[in-house]
């Protein structure tokens, strides 16, 4: 790969020019920005794409606010698109969709919540067979933080487990089986479908996926951090998780860096911004072969369609601060901002005297 020190700033547009991509993850520590991201990357790709779907398996689901819309399990058409849309997943199983007696289901469950994740594992599996049978051209999954992430990338092994100790207890235990199936009033046959059948097939999805998550063509996993100590460390153990798990990782995005602007004047922000540089010269060295963008800290929330159309252009062009124009140019606005605090400050203290 080439070396991104070359470059005056890393951007997502190699996201845009892969087009084979199927599975883009957006994932990180908890607080740092990834709703946001992965709703502006899928609105990116919608521009080049025949149609995309963004994916929320974060039990706090903050799609609907981000886009400022009501979102559920349905994949639903966001406002002012005609080719993305969203949907909100929760980490559960859904027992209505089992199809099968009460009795059969209830034993289930048991059998589910005695194999630990495994009611997880079942529920991504339940999402992906409802998403293959749909034609996205591209899935965006704004993950839950880190320890969920890795647990979702664990599941296929999770499942097989699962399906072992299934098939294990039913040669163990045949002929209990085949009691509790008549007292439920189905036969042998039925009953190993509806508990096994439903196991195996669901396995064999999620094994078809993982195949697909762990080639570099079609899938890859967006980091996104801030430049903090735990955002960093949380960072490095994601991409040792990710390589571990054979997932391309290739992206990183720093998000909520604060800029020399020319009306910085505060002790506290500059101090924070000293901090900030010390932590993005680490990642600029851990992840030297990355491409790694950054993006600015707000005044104000990136919420609703058009503040995170507005906000987008920074994924595909660097920032450039206010800073970096002309020294007279920053000088005359520097003075035009300290002209309109000075105001500020006799005006407030004015009511205060009159007060």
């Amino acid at each position: 790969m080439a070396d991104q020190q070359e470059l005056p700033e890393g951007t997502l547009q190699n996201l845009l020019d892969q087009e084979t991509l199927k599975w883009v993850f957006v994932g990180g520590k908890g607080g740092v920005g990834k709703t946001t991201c992965s709703s502006i990357l899928s609105i990116l790709l919608s521009r080049v794409r025949t149609s995309v779907l963004i994916i929320s398996t974060d039990p706090a689901h903050n799609l609907s606010d981000a886009f400022q819309q009501r979102f559920t399990k349905i994949p639903t058409l966001v406002d002012g698109f005609t080719n993305l849309y969203a949907m909100e997943v929760d980490p559960t199983v859904e027992h209505e969709d089992v199809g099968v007696s009460d009795g059969m289901d209830s034993m289930f469950s048991e059998l589910a919540g005695a194999i630990p994740g495994i009611d997880e594992a079942m529920s991504f599996a339940e999402m992906l067979k409802l998403v293959q049978t749909m034609d996205y051209s591209v899935i965006v999954f704004d993950t839950a933080p880190t320890g969920h992430t890795l647990r979702l990338l664990q599941f296929p092994s999770i499942l097989e487990k699962g399906l072992a100790k299934v098939m294990s207890l039913k040669n163990k235990f045949g002929g209990l089986f085949s009691q509790m199936s008549s007292m439920f009033g189905m036969g042998d046959e039925l009953a190993e479908d509806a508990l096994l059948g439903r196991l195996e097939g669901m396995k064999d999805v999620i094994e078809r996926v993982n195949m697909q998550f762990k080639d570099p063509d079609m899938t890859t996993f967006v980091c996104v951090c801030i430049p903090e100590f735990l955002s960093l460390y949380e960072t490095e153990r994601l991409v040792q998780e990710l390589i571990k798990f054979e997932i391309d990782t290739h992206n990183i995005i720093i998000n909520q860096v604060l800029y020399d602007d020319e009306d910085v004047e505060s002790k506290l922000l500059k101090a924070r911004m000293k901090m900030q540089q010390k932590y993005l010269d680490q990642f600029y060295m851990l992840y030297d072969d990355f491409n790694v963008t950054k993006l600015p800290l707000l005044p104000e929330e990136v919420t609703g369609v058009e503040a995170l159309k507005a906000f987008s252009s920074h994924f595909l062009t660097p920032y450039q601060p206010a800073s970096s124009g002309d020294p007279v140019e920053r000088l005359e606005r520097r003075i035009s901002t300290l002209r309109k605090q000075l105001n500020e400050a006799e005006a407030e203290l004015e009511r205060l005297k009159s007060s």
